[in-house]
């Protein structure tokens, strides 16, 4: 037990880090800072900007990148903060594989947690060396969210008692609202995973609509352009690959393209609107689960969180902290997703 109350406060210490890191990773990519220090892990060849300024002859070496001091310390902060979450993560799959019964989370989920951070490790690298290609910065943020959702689901685990005795319930009729394929809980249960895959399909639309510049493409709300429907070049705009070594800073594909980019991302915030509703709609009206519902009055208060943020974004012409603000929403919908899915998991196992 004492190992699960370690891994019950790492999992939260990790869980709030890797929310900071990933606003953090959002405000460093709206700043044009994602290439603030060229290479990698370090700045121009030393652990801190500081260092870099004092050795012109490092700076020499990228004479299409010279340094600029802020941006390389948007940069570098947001790399301690990565690399002191990786070190906590390194900590909890230790822990996760070399604890004994009882305990939250097996060796399996340890490893996958491990493997995760590796991968995003590896990507954070490609963003730089790579020249922010959107297909990297496209799956660097949706790591860094499955980071985000791994840690909470540790964390979500710690709820329940593990190990406890418990004693045979009474029979009545809500014994048997549990059981059957076609039950409450079980119905509640796959339509909240249901939300979390179309939520996650929306986080791919807005990681590409941010990797290709293409926010901007629509400066209205709910029309684009003026429009319901403007043109737009859906065949060039979900192009994964173009090549490595293309300069993507500032974005390369044309107005029609960005615009197409946008649409899909309006249309996907429809279908997670409308798939979060039924979700909790169907929780609601089901007396059975009443227990989950204040779990789903919170995925209901982040989702119109989310959508004020993204509304208010556009009509106020993209404020850099509302843009900010748009993945820290993001990621707290992504949360109350899975404190829903954790709970109806639950019922439904009971």
């Amino acid at each position: 037990m004492h190992i699960d109350r370690w891994m019950r406060g790492l999992a939260l210490f990790g869980v709030l880090l890797c929310f900071g890191v990933i606003v953090l990773g959002a405000y460093v990519r709206l700043t044009n800072a994602g290439l603030g220090c060229p290479d990698w892990p370090g700045c121009y060849g030393h652990i801190s900007p500081v260092g870099a300024e004092d050795s012109p002859a490092i700076q020499a070496q990228f004479p299409s990148r010279p340094l600029q001091p802020g941006k390389a310390w948007h940069e570098m902060i947001h790399r301690y903060a990565a690399g002191t979450l990786g070190c906590v993560i390194i900590v909890i799959a230790a822990l996760a594989i070399a604890a004994r019964k009882p305990k939250v989370v097996g060796a399996g989920f340890g490893l996958v947690l491990f493997a995760t951070v590796l991968v995003q490790a590896v990507l954070g690298m490609l963003t730089v060396t790579w020249l922010l290609k959107p297909l990297i910065v496209t799956l660097h943020l949706i790591f860094g969210m499955t980071t985000l959702a791994l840690l909470w689901w540790v964390w979500l685990r710690q709820q329940r008692p593990h190990g406890a005795v418990h004693l045979q319930p009474a029979p009545d009729r809500s014994a048997t609202a549990w059981s059957g394929p076609s039950s409450p809980a079980r119905i509640g249960y796959w339509l909240a995973v249901l939300s979390v895959a179309v939520l996650a399909v929306q986080f791919f639309l807005g990681a590409w609509t941010s990797a290709n510049y293409a926010a901007f493409a629509c400066p209205d709300f709910p029309t684009c352009q003026g429009a319901w429907w403007p043109h737009a070049d859906f065949r060039h705009a979900f192009v994964l690959w173009r090549g490595v070594w293309i300069d993507y800073q500032g974005g390369i594909l044309g107005n029609a393209s960005r615009v197409a980019i946008q649409l899909a991302h309006r249309l996907g915030a429809l279908g997670v609107t409308l798939t979060f509703l039924a979700t909790s709609l169907f929780v609601i009206s089901r007396p059975s689960l009443a227990a989950a519902r204040p779990r789903v009055y919170l995925l209901l208060a982040a989702l119109g969180l989310q959508l004020a943020i993204g509304i208010s974004m556009v009509l106020t012409t993209f404020p850099l902290w509302l843009t900010t603000a748009h993945t820290g929403g993001a990621a707290l919908l992504l949360m109350a997703v899975l404190a829903l899915t954790a709970k109806l998991h639950a019922m439904r196992a009971d």
